[in-house]
């Protein structure tokens, strides 16, 4: 279990009394609310990352990654890359990952 550290938060009296009223452990409720905003800026960066991939990301999807792992030495490429799991993708421009079909 992670540690706990003591910090202090100034926050307007009204929203004190607001969260007073629907719980009666004050840190537990911030600690929730910012797990929460932690979490959703988390999905939303990742969402930006996915539109928007590094430029070595979108140049190794181009290559493809059998392409890329043949670059590899054997060994690495036999720990690394297993073409048979998982399901081929393509990258579209302006869409993102979309799966390839047959």
């Amino acid at each position: 279990m992670a540690g706990v550290e003591r910090v202090t938060v100034t926050l307007p009296d009204d929203l004190v009394m607001e969260i007073d009223r629907l719980e009666k452990n004050r840190s537990k409720f911030v600690a929730e609310a910012v797990r929460r905003e932690l979490d959703c800026r988390r999905r939303s960066e990742l969402r930006r990352s996915l539109q928007n991939p590094h430029p070595e990301g979108a140049e190794l999807a181009a290559q493809g990654l059998e392409e890329w792992s043949r670059g590899l030495p054997q060994e690495e490429a036999d720990s690394l890359v297993d073409s048979s799991a998982g399901k081929p993708v393509r990258w579209v421009l302006g869409e993102g990952w979309v799966e390839e079909r047959e």
